[in-house]
């Protein structure tokens, strides 16, 4: 049956995120103990949020590892988690359809089928038959004496990438960084775009000093680094940003105005 609620619910962050990444950091320039600091500034928040965003802001993001996040994910497709589990630093827990029988699966519908009435009928149609062979696949397995994961092992190969499916995820702050600044992009695919914001949404609550200003690349750059024929307009091209700065200026990786040496 066809089902659309995506549904991102945050697990566990690392305790005293933000007293920890200000630590890490400051563990690198100072000649006291990590743990000292650690107990001299644990309630001083002000300093501490504004010492992360100047650390963010600088492009030292070797600190921000130090803290993760765990996400439950549902209301996926397939298709999307084979696109996910490519951001390899990340720690991944999916159900299986192995260990799951299918007899019923649920499965994604992307907008631009939904929205069409024949496409939409063909597609349903289509999952319908799909689950139909599972289905008889399954039966004829049970015929056999053969059942659970020696069936579900083999039957689940005629299963779509529509599937619906649930996944455990946990990431590094940095690592969240870097997977924002791909999946935000208008570029990304519609669904992984829409968890990446999902996602954005919660990390923004829960640690604003690292996330505020996350996102698109292209928020980060202040130019669109995937060229004319991709690029959504939302922000100039990187020629274009480059013609229109100052005479004695450039732009640098991090988008940002440095006067010429």
């Amino acid at each position: 049956m066809p089902i659309g609620n995506l549904n991102v619910k945050l697990l566990e962050v690392t305790d005293n995120a933000l007293a920890l990444i200000y630590v890490a950091c400051r563990q690198c320039y100072s000649a006291n103990f990590a743990g000292q600091i650690f107990e001299d500034e644990i309630g001083n928040i002000k300093k501490q949020e504004e010492f992360v965003r100047q650390v963010v802001s600088s492009g030292h993001e070797s600190p921000l590892e130090h803290v993760k996040f765990t996400f439950a994910i549902e209301g996926v497709s397939r298709a999307l988690t084979h696109q996910l589990v490519r951001h390899r630093i990340a720690s991944y827990s999916q159900q299986s359809q192995r260990y799951v029988k299918e007899s019923d699966f649920d499965y994604i519908i992307p907008p631009l089928i939904e929205e069409d009435a024949d496409m939409k009928k063909e597609y349903i149609d289509t999952m319908r038959k799909i689950q139909q062979s599972y289905n008889c696949l399954m039966s004829s397995f049970e015929k056999k004496g053969k059942k659970g994961e020696v069936a579900n092992q083999d039957c689940r190969y005629v299963l779509p990438q529509a599937a619906e499916t649930k996944i455990v995820v946990t990431m590094n702050c940095r690592q969240l960084l870097h997977f924002f600044k791909e999946r935000c992009c208008s570029r990304a695919q519609w669904e992984i775009r829409r968890l990446s914001g999902e996602m954005l949404k919660i990390c923004k609550q829960e640690l604003s000093a690292v996330f505020n200003d996350a996102g698109a690349k292209c928020v980060l750059l202040g130019y669109c680094p995937e060229g004319e024929k991709f690029s959504c307009k939302r922000y100039p091209l990187k020629k274009d940003a480059l013609r229109q700065s100052a005479p004695d200026t450039v732009i640098s990786t991090e988008g940002r105005n440095l006067k010429c040496q």
